[in-house]
């Protein structure tokens, strides 16, 4: 075969090749973007996991949340004094007036109610009585906020939690993309 010959055969290939070259690039642009997104959103999706287990487990598990219990009869009889006086009998709930009061959770069919102070104390008071029926520090409302960002800046919620959640969905994408490209190939030349 002469030069000319040669370059006359290679000018009429790269349509072939070409538009091979474009097929092989995208799954290693995909891969590529795949590991960049790995790395990118590792630690965040981390913390989002972790937290979310805990998160899973806080009805279960007193460390993250007191377990609620039962008051003596069903209904709300206490007055407003009687529920502050009662959460501020507990020292530890650092609760003297209304002031101090994060949230006030009523559970008449459980004839019980919480407070919670500022310093995430809850105190579980018997809606019929004012007695405490429990009192222990609750952590479920800092996980909640480290699982979602908030935790570690103004921003971090949707500055990096919520890319880092966009990018793992195109990983999820993405990897299934991987996943199945092989099976498809082969499925084409079966066929």
């Amino acid at each position: 075969m002469t030069d000319s010959e040669d370059r006359t055969r290679r000018s009429s290939q790269p349509t072939a090749t070409a538009a091979h070259a474009r097929k092989s690039r995208a799954p290693k642009l995909n891969r590529r973007l795949h590991r960049v997104g790995a790395l990118i959103s590792a630690l965040p999706v981390l913390v989002i996991v972790v937290s979310g287990l805990f998160l899973q487990l806080k009805k279960d598990w007193s460390f993250v949340q007191p377990l609620t219990v039962r008051g003596s009869t069903a209904g709300l009889e206490v007055s407003w004094d009687t529920i502050l006086a009662g959460a501020a009998s507990v020292d530890e709930a650092g609760i003297k007036t209304w002031d101090d009061v994060d949230r006030l959770d009523v559970r008449p069919g459980k004839g019980m109610l919480k407070v919670r102070g500022k310093n995430r104390w809850e105190v579980q008071l018997d809606a019929a009585t004012g007695e405490v029926l429990q009192a222990s520090y609750r952590r479920s409302d800092l996980i909640e906020s480290i699982h979602d960002g908030s935790f570690f800046a103004e921003g971090a919620k949707l500055w990096i939690f919520l890319p880092a959640a966009v990018i793992l969905l195109g990983l999820w994408i993405s990897g299934v993309y991987l996943w199945l490209l092989p099976h498809l190939i082969r499925r084409r030349r079966r066929a």
